[in-house]
Formats: C-alpha cells, structure tokens, sequence
C-alpha cells in the first residue's frame, strides 16, 4: 500500500484510521480475504504502529477483520449469523422511529424525508456510491429527526456483515428501484400519521436483503460464509 491518504492532524489517528478501514472494509474497496499487513498500513497513513495496531483490534471486535497472531490479519468473510443479528436489531429499533415519526406532528421532517427520496429517486440508475450516501442519508434523517442519532452509530458499528451483503445485492437488476418504492412507502405512511402502515413497510424494506441470501452467496462463494 502507497502513502496515499492524508489524516487530520487535529484528530487522534486511530479513530481516523479505524474509519478509513471500516468504509473500505464495507464498500468491498478491501474485499473478504484481503491480507492487512500492519506496517503497509503505518507507512500509508505515515504513522507509527499503534494506531493501525488498535485500529484494527477494534475491527476485530466488530468482525471485520480475523487476526491470527504471529501469522496474518485478513479482511473477514461474510458471515451470515452476524449479518442477521444486525438485521434484528435495526429493525426492533426502526421500527419504533418510523412509528414516533408517523405519531409525530413535525412537516419539516416531513419534507425533508420527501425530498430524500425523490433525490434517491434521481440516482437509482447512477452511481451505486453516491445512491449508497443517499440511502444512509435518509435513515440517518429518520433517527436524528427521533432524537436517537447515537442509536444510528451503534446500528453502524453492528452492521458490517450486514452492510456488505447489501453492497453485494445492490447491482441486481431492480433492486436499486426496489429500495426507491420500499423509502417512498414508509414516508407515505409517516406523511399520513399512519404508525402500523410505517411499521409494515419498514419491516418489508429491511427484510430484502437476507431474503435473496442463498444468490448472493451463490454469486460470491468467496466473500459469504456457508
């Protein structure tokens, strides 16, 4: 790996370094598999060991990455258990902030979810990582606008096997689409102080993606444990 990536200085390095392997370790830029050699890793950053050192310990806990001491630090696979333990909860918490939306009497939010999903709308067809930022972007509005948004990070943080597997089933034909009506269908029903209706179409919405499981997996038996 070059010294490519500049941190700020300002900051400490370690969650800086943390962030930077999370996203690439998510986005599939590093995929299953990949080997992180430590000192690689300290002359990209142009830094000492310990940050990437913890970096990566942190990225361990979450089960992003497989340490094996004294041997090799690889990029995880997939794995699936994890991937529906995250499921679990961020539809048990979801589901409650759709339903304090819809039982709220705020326009605002209203419509700035509205145009959330008509700017998703725009980019179904284009790039699957501006269409990514989209898609954070409106559930992240959803937890804020419920005066939870550290829930929000605690959901990130346990979605890594979770969020991969969403990358992966992105470019399927239509899902882009798919993801464009399940949005639109949940601020319908907030829009209409419809609970049960949010409800329902949150819980369909998050549903999608483990449900295709078995293709995914077939599509990449090398990123998705068995």
């Amino acid at each position: 790996m070059k010294t490519t990536h500049k941190l700020d200085r300002t900051r400490q390095a370690a969650p800086q370094v943390l962030e930077w392997l999370r996203e690439a370790i998510i986005s599939l830029e590093l995929a299953p598999g990949t080997p992180l050699v430590r000192t690689e890793l300290a002359d990209r950053f142009d830094l000492s060991q310990t940050p990437v050192r913890d970096a990566l310990l942190q990225l361990s806990q979450e089960g992003l990455v497989d340490i094996f001491p004294q041997h090799a630090t690889l990029v995880s696979r997939i794995d699936t258990s994890s991937a529906e333990q995250a499921q679990f909860l961020r539809c048990s918490i979801e589901l409650e902030v759709v339903r304090t939306l819809a039982l709220a009497d705020d326009s605002a939010v209203r419509a700035r979810l509205t145009a959330l999903v008509d700017q998703q709308a725009a980019l179904a067809a284009g790039d699957a990582e501006e269409f990514i930022a989209s898609d954070q972007a409106f559930h992240r509005t959803m937890y804020e606008a419920a005066r939870v948004p550290e829930l929000y990070d605690l959901v990130r943080r346990r979605s890594g096997h979770l969020d991969r597997l969403r990358r992966l089933d992105l470019p399927s034909s239509g899902n882009a689409e798919r993801v464009v009506r399940d949005h639109r269908r949940i601020v319908e029903a907030i829009v209409g102080r419809d609970p049960e209706a949010a409800q329902t179409a949150m819980r369909a919405h998050l549903s999608g993606t483990l449900g295709r499981i078995a293709d995914i997996r077939m599509r990449h038996p090398d990123y998705v444990n068995a």
